[in-house]
């Protein structure tokens, strides 16, 4: 094989590979990842992965795994480490080793199609997970509508501040300009409070880190006093977010809503300062793109959408998720 000098092979069920590196999936494993054998006749799949830093991707990589055995899939998962150039690299590569089917957390959802159609063209099956994908060579797209749910966030935000008596209340927001997805959470968002009464005050960019979604949401924090909310688009975003309302002593002076929970922003509930997380349910994404990734490769009818819910995460509804996230 001619990239055989860039190719590891472990034996565990689920191969996860580093950035730059693939590897051929093996045989099945029990909890301690060591197997033998190189996986016979079962299907392989590829999943492209953003990166394994977020505690969401690995919950997605969790569904993922738990399917695939199920399932009696090879399932290797290769890590991005938020580099788009490497996610089209691995498509390439899972094409190169007649990988059986793909599935793309696209970190740039136009940057990808040319490798996934290239995929597409070459007999893969191509599933899409979170970032929505549009085009042709998509057999299946799995995940959340964001959009819908930015508006759910948003309407979520209109009812507290109203309860709260506030008819205008000064919004900021600590996004990820870098993120499709995001932007799509921003903007649908904005557009359902602001058509509430509510002013976009400013907007920072956490870059999808959480170092610098802490700096951006610390200067948001310093510059705009008169804010009453401040919204944030992801993980690292709301991580930051928390870290930063904290180190500036900022409880009193702001309520934060986000997406996606963590241990930090379950804290920030109880501490009164965090009022609405958007959470939702990677585990079943991955779970349900490996499902659907088997069944295409089995001759099954594409089903084209596969949706994933999302519950709004408050005081009130918080204690399921806390063995999580402990």
């Amino acid at each position: 094989m001619a990239r055989s000098t860039r190719l590891i092979r472990l034996t565990a069920a689920t191969t996860i590979l580093a950035t730059g590196l693939l590897a051929a999936a093996c045989g099945g494993s029990d909890d301690s990842g060591s197997s033998g054998g190189s996986g016979g006749d079962r299907p392989r799949v590829g999943l492209v992965q953003i990166n394994q830093q977020a505690i969401f991707f690995n919950e997605m990589n969790a569904g993922a795994q738990q399917a695939a055995k199920e399932a009696n899939v090879d399932l290797t998962i290769f890590n991005a480490n938020d580099d788009p150039a490497k996610q089209n690299e691995a498509v390439d590569n899972f094409v190169q080793q007649q990988f059986d089917a793909v599935i793309v957390v696209a970190i740039d959802v136009e940057g990808i199609k040319p490798a996934v159609k290239i995929a597409k063209d070459a007999g893969l099956k191509v599933v899409a997970v979170d970032a929505i994908v549009d085009s042709p060579a998509v057999d299946t797209q799995v995940g959340v509508d964001n959009a819908a749910a930015a508006q759910q966030a948003g309407d979520f935000v209109n009812k507290w501040a109203q309860a709260q008596g506030l008819t205008a209340p000064k919004i900021g927001v600590v996004g990820a300009l870098n993120s499709f997805i995001q932007n799509i959470r921003k903007d649908d968002f904005n557009k359902t409070v602001e058509g509430a009464g509510a002013k976009i005050v400013q907007t920072v960019d956490g870059q999808n880190k959480q170092e610098a979604a802490m700096t951006a949401a610390e200067n948001l924090l310093t510059s705009r006093s008169d804010m009453n909310i401040v919204y944030a688009t992801g993980e690292p975003a709301l991580l930051g977010t928390v870290a930063a309302v904290k180190s500036q002593n900022a409880g009193d002076q702001v309520k934060v809503f986000g997406w996606d929970l963590t241990k930090e922003a379950i804290n920030g509930i109880d501490e009164g300062f965090v009022a609405g997380v958007v959470q939702q349910d990677p585990k079943t994404e991955g779970y349900e793109a490996v499902k659907e990734a088997k069944a295409l490769i089995g001759g099954a009818q594409a089903k084209k959408k596969i949706d994933v819910p999302v519950t709004i995460v408050t005081k009130d509804n918080v204690d399921p998720y806390r063995a999580t996230f402990k």
